[in-house]
Parts: structure tokens; C-alpha cells; sequence
């Protein structure tokens, strides 16, 4: 009996794991360094405006300070969603996390899903999705191109592996 679960367990293993994380090349300090510069340079340049009588002009200056912010806010907001993979040997879960960390999960066999790859001549990988059973999720969106391919190529040996009964 103990010999049957051994063996369970090895087979739930899983065989491929990943997790794919949006890439950002922008560091928070460099985020700030770059939000101090563009306040001084408006600032600067506002104070111009303001010294020759155009007054309102200053407050746009300002106003595209803070449009700018926001918009660097909302995409590290963007930034903090990933997808999980897991493969064992009898299923395939796929979780994706968005920036609110809703997440959505997906469960397949991996002896009928099927993986396919667009690519184009001169970018590589543009799309990797799954599909089985009239179900298709997308992989690695957020991914550039050079990732996308590398982990098309990990993921194709992971389902080869998994359908081949190898660990």
C-alpha cells in the first residue's frame, strides 16, 4: 500500500514549473531620479513663464508632473501581475495574477493540450498559447519577444517530457 502512494506522489511532482513576471527596466530609485529631474526642468522652466507674466502656463508645468507620475504609478501597477505554470505528469495548472491579485486558474491534461507558437521572421515568438478541448489561454503576453521564445522552447521539452512519461 505504502509502495502505490510512493508512487502517486513521484507522479504529481511537477516536472516543469515556471513563473513569468512582467520585465521593467526601471528601477524604483531610478524612478525617482527621473521624477526629481523632470520637477526641476518644469519647475525651472514654469518659474520662466511665470517671470513674464504667463502665470497659467506654470500650473501646466505642474500638472505634467503629476500626469507623468501617474502614468509611471499605473504601469509598476501593471507591473505586479504573473502567471504560474506547473506540469506534472498528470495535469498542467496555469495561474494569472493581475495587478488587483484576482487570479484566474486553468487545469489541463497534459496528453491533450496543445501548444501552439506564432512566430515571425524577423521578431521570433509573438504568441504562445494552449489549447485543449476548445479551450485556448494565452502564455507570456507581457513577455518580449527573446523571453517569449525561450520559454516556448522550455514549455515544448516540458510537454514532450510530460507526454512521454519522463521526469
Amino acid at each position: 500500500m505504502r509502495n502505490v502512494e510512493d508512487r502517486h506522489e513521484e507522479e504529481d511532482r511537477p516536472l516543469f514549473e515556471a513563473v513569468l513576471t512582467p520585465y521593467r527596466s526601471l528601477s524604483p530609485r531610478g524612478f525617482m531620479i527621473f521624477m526629481v529631474c523632470v520637477a526641476a526642468v518644469s519647475f525651472a522652466s514654469g518659474a520662466l513663464f511665470l517671470s513674464i507674466g504667463a502665470w497659467p502656463v506654470f500650473g501646466f508645468f505642474g500638472l505634467d508632473v503629476v500626469l507623468i507620475w501617474a502614468a509611471f504609478r499605473m504601469n509598476y501597477a501593471s507591473a505586479r501581475r504573473y502567471e504560474e505554470i506547473s506540469l506534472s505528469a498528470h495535469e498542467l495548472i496555469i495561474r494569472k495574477v493581475g495587478p488587483g491579485r484576482k487570479s484566474l486558474e486553468y487545469r489541463f491534461n497534459p496528453f491533450w493540450v496543445r501548444l501552439l507558437v506564432q512566430r515571425l521572421d524577423d521578431e521570433g515568438v509573438v504568441k504562445i498559447s494552449l489549447r485543449s478541448r476548445g479551450e485556448t489561454v494565452s502564455l507570456g503576453d507581457f513577455l518580449n519577444p527573446e523571453d517569449r521564445t525561450s520559454f516556448a522552447g522550455a514549455m515544448v521539452n516540458a510537454l514532450a517530457a510530460a507526454k512521454a512519461g519522463r521526469s
